[in-house]
């Protein structure tokens, strides 16, 4: 089985689709029978390491170092060449029409992932009918997938809401290895200059709107001495008030998985999330996770390994931290580890997906199985 993947959601400072992509790499070349390549946008066109290909023709540079390909054809071209038995598209864009294209002509399955909430952020931005027709817009290019992948049961509901078939929910993962409670680092708190008994939170990501970074801020301002903050994925080092740090956008999983683990709580105000992927790494470093009642969060969080808070209220949010604070930290810690190990390590992630996979290319000689059929296995993870 050839499985290719293509995205624009890949870029120097990308989050959780990257991950998500280079993870699925790394576990399908060790797989018998599995190929795997990727195909994303980059600053040259050449096979960057065994199957992974960036191409840089005609693309406009954009925010967070994100280019945006404008030849279609060369795209296709590529894609066509690669000769996969299923085509996986990261995002909702212009290579979406173009995997569909390419897919028709080599004879290829196709599958999309939701990463994204395209018609809500659209309506945060732009007003409800500019995401009514975002909505029309997804429901128009999802038709034509085989199978359409959401990470959340609440993306794959809003996705069946407007009218689109064949949706199965498709869980993201965590190395549970690479992002485990041995990476604890005591140092970590000498570097900021913290004494031990400071509770120290941290929050890693794009510092984009949805994140809610300012609300943040505030929280930890009224939080006062006692709580420190670090914010990991800025440009550089700073510190951006008493008791707040900003760090660089951590490229080395490694390395991000030392700062999880040196921490005494994840804690993300985001309320757009569509998964979570930052909330499931914290939590197989140990961390008890605090997130808003909204998004995806309250599916990865409740009170057995952490506290949620209710969306865009600072009050809400200190209520929530000092409720972790104040419980069994270590207990609830324990507890977040624990649920990753049953349902988020990537081995099982990808095992699911394969298993959807090959029964989708069943379908291509066995039509009568339908693809419904083709794409039923357990749905995903039982709520927590």
């Amino acid at each position: 089985m050839h499985i290719a993947d293509i995205t624009l959601f890949f870029a120097p400072h990308s989050g959780g689709v990257k991950r998500y992509l280079l993870a699925k790499h790394r576990h399908l070349a060790g797989r018998t029978g599995v190929r795997h390549s990727l195909l994303v946008p980059g600053t040259t066109t050449a096979e960057i390491e065994p199957g992974v290909y960036a191409r840089a023709e005609w693309s406009i540079p954009c925010a967070g170092g994100y280019r945006v390909p404008l030849r279609r054809s060369l795209w296709r071209r590529a894609l066509v060449e690669l000769k996969a038995d299923v085509i996986e598209v990261g995002d909702p864009y212009h290579l979406a029409w173009t995997a569909l294209d390419a897919a028709r002509e080599c004879g290829a399955m196709t599958v999309a992932f939701a990463h994204s909430d395209l018609p809500r952020m659209i309506a945060s931005r732009f007003g409800r009918f500019a995401g009514r027709a975002a909505d029309a817009y997804l429901r128009r290019l999802y038709s034509r997938f085989d199978l359409v992948q959401a990470p959340s049961r609440l993306i794959a509901q809003r996705l069946r809401d407007s009218g689109i078939a064949r949706i199965v929910v498709q869980p993201l993962g965590v190395d549970a290895d690479l992002f485990h409670p041995s990476r604890r680092d005591a140092a970590l708190r000498t570097e900021l200059g913290l004494g031990d008994d400071v509770h120290l939170s941290i929050f890693a990501g794009r510092m984009a709107r949805e994140k809610d970074v300012p609300l943040l801020l505030r929280t930890f301002a009224r939080l006062g001495p006692r709580h420190h903050l670090i914010l990991v994925g800025g440009e550089k080092r700073s510190a951006l008030s008493a008791n707040a740090t900003m760090l660089a956008y951590e490229q080395d999983p490694a390395r991000l998985a030392r700062l999880l683990a040196s921490a005494d709580a994840l804690v993300h105000a985001g309320a757009l999330e569509t998964f979570g992927l930052i909330v499931v790494e914290a939590m197989a470093c140990g961390l008890p996770v605090i997130g808003v009642r909204a998004g995806a969060l309250p599916e990865l969080i409740d009170d057995q390994v952490g506290a949620l808070a209710e969306a865009g209220d600072v009050d809400s949010l200190c209520a929530a931290i000092e409720k972790v604070y104040a419980g069994d930290v270590a207990r609830l810690g324990r507890q977040a580890r624990l649920r990753v190990e049953r349902r988020y390590a990537w081995t099982s992630v990808f095992d699911l997906q394969l298993e959807r996979y090959a029964r989708l290319l069943r379908t291509r000689t066995h039509p009568s199985l339908g693809v419904e059929h083709a794409s039923e296995p357990a749905d995903a993870p039982s709520p927590p």
